[in-house]
């Protein structure tokens, strides 16, 4: 650590403490070229996430964006935001753990979809819709029918 005062590059840690949450180290210094006390701060470093979208574009992750998709979604539906909270919680966290700084955003959209399938099926297909643009009602019944065949064998 360089002195702010004579640029020197030795020092002394006279104390270190920690935040109240743990996250960042507070040190005070003293420069041993010209006695100077200084405080640091020492946090740990955090890439964000980016998203590829289709288009090749790369942008923040958003677990809000995240959260706005799934209530969409879930309109009108017995489901608990609380429920979708934790969802979208449990799809950052899979992203975080999956992919260093970059992830598709065809892998949000299944984890989305994984998520909602487990929280209410018509809202899985809601998503499912807009999600894989179907673009007439055959795609639509061939998502329906793994649905239906869990559901006892009906057929649509």
């Amino acid at each position: 650590m360089r002195c702010p005062r004579c640029q020197a590059d030795d020092d002394r840690v006279v104390d270190s403490r920690a935040s109240s949450d743990g996250s960042v180290i507070r040190r005070r210094r003293e420069c041993l070229a010209c006695f100077l006390r200084y405080t640091t701060y020492e946090r740990i470093e955090e890439t964000p996430l980016r998203v590829i979208k289709k288009s090749g574009e790369r942008v923040r992750f958003e677990r809000d964006r995240v959260l706005a998709g799934m209530i969409r979604a879930c309109e009108k539906l017995p489901v608990a935001i609380e429920d979708l909270e934790a969802a979208a919680a449990r799809v950052e966290a899979r992203c975080q753990e999956q992919y260093d700084r970059e992830v598709p955003s065809s892998v949000i959209g299944t984890m989305v979809m994984d998520e909602l399938r487990k929280l209410n099926q018509v809202a899985y297909v809601r998503f499912a819709s807009v999600y894989r643009e179907f673009k007439d009602v055959s795609q639509f019944l061939e998502e329906l029918k793994p649905i239906l065949e869990s559901r006892g064998g009906s057929k649509p």
